[in-house]
């Protein structure tokens, strides 16, 4: 799809009924969901075992072919999943706790990001879950593309994971590590203002109303009879 072919109001609807979903079956399956979540396409999303809350204006997206799964493995005592305010999770993220995992605010997990405090198999004894420690992301972190964070770390406030890395030890902030396992490649400039997603919400309701102007603006031309000619006969020109 080239762009965006439905009319404004058949959006509307589609929004109406992600926002519905979302209220009615996922949020009954978190400790704790704050205000304003959006799931994109949340019938798939998979939300597993107890004790996983999620903070204000956090952004979840997933696809049919990209399942994003949250899950706390239910015969842990106190284990837990706190994902803080206005936080991202791109389609194929995995977050799964043995014991504890933190991830704070404007924190952002890419594609097929995935996240674990637990070994999930004892090396000699594949019965037993092996060892497990908690797992800190500080604000502002990044974690790239397919990259894999492993227990006991702590990846420092500001810092960026690179694409399909595996973190096995802690990286402290306003760097950038990369690499199996990853290591510093650069640092940031600590002096450096950082725009965050905290600072993309901070006026949530002129955004909002920015998003219903740019979606009228370029769907404005978009009618009943375009969409349905494109969904049953698209062409190279859709």
């Amino acid at each position: 799809m080239r762009k965006e072919h439905r009319p404004y109001f058949i959006k509307k609807i589609a929004l109406k009924w992600n926002n519905f979903y979302t209220n009615h079956f996922i949020k009954p399956q978190f400790e704790h969901l704050g205000e304003v979540p959006v799931f994109s396409e949340p019938w798939f999303v998979d939300i597993f075992g107890k004790s996983i809350s999620i903070g204000n204006h956090v952004y979840v997206m997933a696809t049919a072919d990209n399942k994003v799964r949250i899950s706390v493995w239910p015969l842990s005592e106190g284990a837990s999943i706190d994902i803080g305010n206005y936080c991202l999770i791109c389609p194929g993220s995995r977050i799964s706790a043995g014991t504890k995992i933190t991830i704070k605010d404007s924190c952002m997990l890419a594609s097929g990001a995935y996240i674990t405090d637990s070994d999930w198999h004892d090396i000699y004894d594949r019965n037993i879950p092996g060892k497990t420690a908690p797992v800190v992301l500080e604000e502002n972190v990044w974690i790239g593309d397919r990259s894999t964070v492993c227990k006991g770390v702590t990846i420092g406030k500001n810092s960026i994971i690179g694409a399909g890395s595996v973190v096995v030890n802690n990286i402290p902030a306003n760097t950038i590590a990369a690499g199996c396992p990853a290591k510093i490649v650069k640092e940031l400039d600590p002096d450096k203002k950082h725009n965050t997603r905290k600072d993309y919400y901070s006026n949530a309701l002129k955004l909002k109303k920015d998003i219903e102007m740019i979606d009228k603006t370029f769907l404005k031309d978009n009618t009943i009879l375009k969409w349905m000619k494109y969904t049953f006969f698209p062409t190279i020109n859709d």
